[in-house]
């Protein structure tokens, strides 16, 4: 991959880096001025739970994709960026740009994902 892609992919994950982590400041920030609600109703206190459980579980995919952002700078660093972690070869660029944390090529993700489709996790 030449520089300048790298360069590229390096600002475009250093983007989406600092998104998330300003959106994980605004939600922390969200839920921790908002007054403890008493909800008498039970139904409001089930939507209640349901609205912060889900929050959490978006911060928790959002902890998930760092950790990936993470993992792709190092590869940056190491000069395996943009090579596929199971056969090797070169990760398309339009591949890249729509997912720039990815680590298989198009043709290894979706035999992995063949493979899923057959024995699914229980």
């Amino acid at each position: 991959m030449r520089q300048r892609e790298l360069e590229l992919f390096h600002r475009l994950l250093e983007e989406r880096r600092r998104d998330l982590l300003l959106e994980a400041e605004r939600a922390l920030g969200a839920m921790n001025n908002r007054p403890e609600e008493s909800c008498a109703d039970p139904n409001d206190r089930a939507s209640l739970e349901s609205d912060r459980n889900f929050v959490l579980r978006m911060r928790d995919r959002e902890r998930k994709l760092l950790s990936k952002i993470d993992e792709a700078f190092a590869r940056i660093e190491a000069g395996s960026y943009g090579r596929c972690e199971e056969c090797g070869g070169d990760i398309g660029i339009e591949r890249l740009r729509a997912r720039p944390v990815t680590t298989l090529c198009i043709t290894c993700k979706s035999a992995q994902e063949a493979r899923e489709r057959q024995n699914p996790a229980r």
